[in-house]
């Protein structure tokens, strides 16, 4: 069975590809990249680095940019995938209902399989997971409240994940970002051969939303 899965770079994407490979499944990774940061389907910030991300785990990568508009570019991903010979799409969605549908409609136009590893499993399944298998995943990008600046560029640790916990509590976010609260980067996962580490970022703030940008790394050996 020959399966790609949609890899944003996140800890999601990257979770769901734990999984799947831990099953036996040979995965192709594809990064699609939005041309607005304001797609409903598709992670934006530092997407440009996935294909580091896939070499860290010798992985085959490739792109491909859609327009970021609502459903138009739902076309435009079967559109591409119509003549590849694929038998699934794996996708990195827990609970949401919009992202879960759109890749079962793109699924069915293309007479193929879709897969949810990370599907309703809890919150706390999916930190826990992050933690215990050594995940170093960044937050990239913060968009909620209670998540300000100092949030961006932070890793998502036991620390950060009690303080979530707190915000949830207090205002009701998801604290594994499943409602665009917070998006994230993985610098290394029990894939890597190398793990990639930040050399230089750039934080941009607005006024209740950020973006930490990915300036420069560099890959270090795990062996």
């Amino acid at each position: 069975m020959k399966l790609i899965l949609l890899y944003s770079g996140g800890k999601d994407s990257n979770l769901a590809l734990y999984k799947i490979i831990n099953k036996g499944y040979k995965i192709d990774l594809l990064t699609i990249i939005p041309r607005t940061f304001n797609s409903w389907m598709f992670h934006r910030p530092n997407v440009e680095f996935t294909k580091v991300q896939a070499e860290c785990m010798e992985l085959n990568w490739q792109s491909f940019n859609v327009s970021g508009e609502k459903d138009k570019e739902i076309q435009e991903i079967i559109d591409f995938l119509k003549d590849k010979e694929i038998d699934g799409i794996v996708a990195g969605a827990i609970r949401s209902k919009y992202q879960k549908t759109k890749i079962e409609y793109i699924c069915d136009k293309l007479n193929i399989k879709p897969i949810f590893p990370l599907w309703s499993l809890s919150e706390m399944e999916i930190l826990n997971d992050i933690i215990n298998l050594n995940f170093e995943v960044y937050f990239s990008c913060v968009a909620a409240e209670g998540l300000g600046k100092e949030w961006l560029g932070r890793k998502l640790d036991l620390e950060a994940i009690k303080e979530l916990i707190k915000l949830k509590e207090k205002y009701g976010i998801s604290i594994i970002g499943e409602g665009g609260e917070y998006e994230t980067f993985v610098c290394d996962s029990p894939l890597f051969k190398k793990k990639i580490k930040i050399t230089k970022s750039e934080i941009v703030w607005y006024r209740n939303y950020g973006y930490w940008f990915i300036k420069d790394y560099k890959l270090i050996s795990k062996n």
